[in-house]
């Protein structure tokens, strides 16, 4: 055991004063979820921003929060929030800009974790998952335990920390990872379900939203156990059928929903949204290349290779086309993708439309070390693939836009970032 890991195990662990080690007997279901995963992997970079309020979004009117730190939440602010109203509540925070190649990079790394102790992994986005380890407990030990080596291994390999939440089903193993947040892991026996549920309040309960929680606090129904012990005919009456017996359900912790294991994506992708309409092929045309760029560099860090490229155009009237193009051979090359973008883009003639967004896609994914690919007589050994490879060495040493296209730097040697708000998208 390392250093690190001596100093964390049992870190943030939340289970009552004096007692043992929890009974995790039949807790076969994970939940695992990274804290403030974006803000955490930013301030990787960072070190010297550990400790105070940092927001990750775009910096303009138009963006919004993607993540905060515990430190600026604690002022209110809290994701997908508009920049103008988290600036307002946390003056003093510090504002980074996002790197989605960077989130990717470290979510593909996170989920490799998962999959090395079970097949049975069923993300929810980038930086949480469900895992059904009742396969692994012979070669890893019990529940509670492989909870703590995929801790581990997550603060070692990528370092940012993780919650983690144990129990006998999905609905309560989300309730423990958030309820032991941040960096902590929380066991929920199964014979302690009840105890553990009935006193939380009612928006706990899974699918429960702002409205219908309005609706079962105005019939004085405020905690999960207060719902367990209405009749569930009446909560049918108050909701609907279907929503009155699945509430009741969850309220006894009865969840039948198993670990799904997700097929890997289908596409990767990414746009651009602009802070104005823009009616110049050549800023377009810049923007394609930096999408290809990035969407290429998130194809290599996750091992795949695509065969079709995606163009989408969205005018100011926020009307919106797509046009594809099928390649020879599957690629992961950033050049390839913007030369095929940019053909379809050209073929368009949109000379002087205005653009709201537009956005590269790269569909058809097959893992790299499995696509054959065609040998060329008098090929140079090594060529745009291998020079993109050695960026993505030098962007993980030095940083993001420590190296890029020519087209993307000015004349002062400033990247050209345009005024726009960006997602991502897989």
């Amino acid at each position: 055991m390392s250093r690190r890991q001596l100093e964390r195990s049992g870190a943030g662990t939340r289970r009552p004063a004096g007692a043992g080690a929890p009974d995790d007997t039949g807790c076969t279901v994970l939940h695992v979820d990274m804290d403030a995963f974006y803000a955490s992997v930013s301030l990787r970079e960072r070190p010297d921003l550990h400790g105070l309020p940092v927001i990750v979004g775009g910096g303009d009117s138009r963006g919004v929060v993607l993540s905060a730190t515990y430190e600026a939440r604690a002022h209110g602010v809290h994701s997908a929030m508009p920049m103008s109203r988290a600036r307002r509540l946390c003056p003093s925070a510090v504002v980074l800009r996002p790197d989605p190649e960077e989130y990717a990079r470290v979510s593909a790394g996170v989920m490799e974790v998962f999959r090395a102790v079970t097949p049975l992994v069923e993300p929810l986005s980038l930086d949480e998952a469900f895992l059904d380890v009742a396969g692994a407990l012979r070669r890893w030990g019990s529940p509670a335990v492989l909870g703590q080596r995929i801790r581990d291994r997550i603060a070692d390999e990528q370092g940012i920390t993780c919650s983690v939440g144990v129990a006998s089903t999905k609905f309560v193993a989300k309730l423990a990872s958030t309820r032991s947040k941040p960096d902590g892991l929380l066991v929920v026996p199964r014979d302690e379900v009840v105890e553990f549920l009935h006193p939380l309040p009612v928006g706990a309960l899974w699918g429960v939203g702002p409205a219908t929680e309005a609706t079962l606090l105005r019939f004085g129904l405020r905690t999960v156990g207060e719902v367990a012990h209405t009749p569930v005919r009446t909560l049918q009456r108050v909701l609907g059928p279907t929503a009155g017996a699945h509430l009741h359900a969850l309220s006894w912790g009865r969840d039948e929903r198993r670990v799904v294991a997700q097929e890997p994506e289908r596409s990767v992708g990414a746009e651009e949204t602009f802070a104005r309409d823009v009616d110049d092929p050549e800023v377009v045309r810049r923007e394609l290349l930096r999408l290809s760029e990035r969407v290429a560099a998130r194809l290599r860090a996750g091992g795949q290779q695509g065969r079709t490229v995606t163009l989408k155009v969205r005018f100011a009237d926020f009307t919106t086309i797509t046009r594809a193009r099928t390649l020879r051979e599957a690629t992961d090359v950033g050049r390839v993708v913007y030369a095929t973008a940019r053909q379809l883009y050209d073929a368009l003639g949109l000379d002087r439309a205005r653009l709201r967004l537009v956005g590269v896609r790269v569909e058809g994914l097959s893992d790299t070390e499995r696509t054959p690919r065609q040998l060329v007589l008098d090929e140079r050994a090594e060529g745009w693939r291998e020079a993109e490879l050695a960026v993505d060495r030098a962007v993980l040493r030095f940083g993001a836009g420590a190296v890029r296209p020519a087209a993307l730097v000015d004349r002062r040697g400033a990247a050209t970032e345009p005024r726009a708000t960006r997602r991502g998208g897989g």
